[in-house]
């Protein structure tokens, strides 16, 4: 089962189109067993089985349904993986699947099949293969190169994902992999470093495609969609990039067969459009783009199913008539998605924390929206929802991997020039001073344990004298133990923490907005889209 918090996306999807559909004239059946959920509320569909997502269950409720009227369909679209599994058994079996078909499904889900979409589409992909033995992954690693990313071939919310960069980490990831047969092959694809991820939803009514939201990662490629920050519109894509994006959507959701709801992952890298996957079902980022644009997607997507086209929708008013989610308005609010992830929370087996780093498998357990007329301002409300306020003074402590320091001298710079004081391990520090940077040398935790007199950077952190953290993961075991004891500090003592370049360039602006002051507080209601 999914962490509590990890299904809402499905949860609104299926609550908007059982609230719709009944505003429409039809009965509404809710089948779903989790209790911490609003579609399980007694008035939100007509009636709510409370029974397991399973063939045989859904069978005899379908049965039981037939015996009192007829059934228009059947929606496994807004429900996540496990109804979208159950669709083929459902159709063999003559339930009417309404939107798209099994088979399509299939087709977006099934590697080799989808891998067909995209040569007669002439889309791009990662290189990929798939592997059930070391010997046979490392072929594939060796053939389209490290870094790679490895997982199983069945996985939900990232679990068991992981990026290798050399063929001793790929031995250690299979010795670990479960159930790795035939039947329960390793996935390994080439990983696209520092490449930009883009998110699309999109609405297909089997004609015509909608573009409703083109979401641009803060984070790079390579971290789990449920835990990047997003922003919407994009903040750095170009007109060009997004005409690439909407062709490439367009020629999915038809190589597909998509009538409803779609998501595409792609991955920007060397002005070259990735494709890294399509879900021909609602993603976690529909009530997202559903209020940064004001466009309830998972109610169009429900009329859609059941027959109504995009044009319709136009005409009802529920879908833009001069534009969509690709060309926004100038003046249209930037909406950022930031994702809660209460590390806190989380203990490994031996009771010590899991390691805040964000990763491929998700860790986040919510999600908030920051929304405001520039960037800054936005990722500035987004944070103070989901971590708490981002200082605008006080004291920094920078520790950043060697491939990093170069990209973050300015930002660092910047912070400095705002008049925070600056504190760094001695690596960081002499890089720092070289560059113009005054700071502060503090000893490393493992050098204290070592002997060195001294308060440690940890001890810093628990004591409650620095007010925020910028931290990159370095490869060594060392620098990876120190990183470790630091970001764990950091959770403790509930010290904001940064640990991604492009965080940290994020980060830099909303601290700018905050120290500019004028962050409106607005219902959401009333935003005029």
């Amino acid at each position: 089962p999914n962490r509590i918090g990890q299904g809402i996306e499905f949860d609104y999807s299926c609550v908007h189109a059982a609230l719709e559909l009944s505003r429409i004239g039809y009965e509404t059946v809710m089948v779903n067993c989790n209790p911490e959920t609003v579609s399980t509320d007694y008035d939100t569909a007509d009636r709510l089985y409370f029974e397991p997502l399973t063939f045989e269950d859904v069978m005899e409720i379908y049965h039981a349904e037939s015996e009192s009227g007829t059934v228009a369909g059947v929606v496994v679209q807004l429900g996540g993986q496990t109804p979208l599994g159950l669709a083929q058994q459902l159709a063999d079996a003559g339930v009417p699947v309404v939107g798209t078909s099994p088979e399509a499904i299939d087709l977006a889900e099934d590697r080799g099949e989808f891998g067909e979409v995209l040569r007669q589409a002439q889309l791009p992909a990662p290189a990929f293969g798939t592997a059930t033995s070391f010997e046979e992954a490392r072929k594939v690693a060796n053939e389209i190169g490290y870094p790679v990313l490895v997982r199983p071939s069945y996985v939900l919310g990232g679990r068991g994902m992981e990026i290798v960069y050399d063929e001793a980490s790929l031995a250690d990831y299979i010795e670990r992999a479960t159930e790795l047969s035939p039947d329960h092959p390793v996935l390994v694809d080439r990983f696209l470093d520092s490449a930009i991820e883009i998110d699309v939803d999109a609405l297909c009514d089997g004609e015509e495609v909608y573009l409703a939201g083109v979401m641009e990662h803060i984070e790079e490629a390579g971290i789990h969609s449920g835990d990047s920050a997003c922003a919407l519109p994009p903040m750095t894509l170009g007109a060009e990039d997004i005409e690439k994006v909407r062709q490439s959507t367009k020629a999915l959701a038809h190589g597909i067969g998509v009538r409803g709801l779609m998501n595409v992952q792609f991955a920007l890298k060397d002005d070259i459009l990735y494709v890294i996957e399509a879900n021909p079902r609602a993603s976690r980022t529909v009530p997202f783009v559903s209020k940064a644009t004001g466009v309830h997607l998972a109610k169009a997507a429900s009329r859609i199913m059941l027959g109504a086209t995009l044009a319709e929708l136009r005409e009802e008013g529920m879908i833009p008539t001069d534009y969509d989610g690709g060309s926004l308005p100038l003046d249209h609010p930037i909406a950022v998605k930031e994702a809660v992830l209460p590390f806190n929370r989380f203990r490994r087996e031996d009771g010590t924390m899991l390691d805040t780093l964000l990763s491929p498998e998700m860790k986040s357990t919510g999600e908030v929206m920051g929304l405001a007329g520039n960037f800054g301002a936005a990722y500035a409300k987004a944070e103070a929802a989901a971590f708490g306020q981002l200082p605008t003074e006080g004291r920094v402590f920078v520790s950043v991997a060697n491939r990093d320091k170069r990209t973050l001298i300015f930002p660092i710079q910047r912070l400095a020039s705002l008049g925070f004081t600056l504190l760094a391990t001695e690596g960081t520090a002499a890089m720092l001073r070289r560059n113009g940077i005054e700071c502060e040398t503090v000893l490393k935790a493992s050098a204290v344990r070592e002997g060195a007199e001294g308060r440690s950077i940890v001890d810093l952190i628990l004591d409650g004298d620095v007010d925020l953290i910028l931290n990159t993961p370095a490869g060594s075991s060392g620098a990876r133990h120190d990183g470790y004891d630091i970001r764990a500090a950091a959770v403790s003592a509930s010290v904001p923490l940064v640990t991604t370049v492009q965080g940290i360039t994020a980060a830099v602006q909303g601290i700018e907005a905050l120290r500019a002051g004028n962050l409106e507080v607005r219902a959401l209601q009333e935003l005029e889209h």
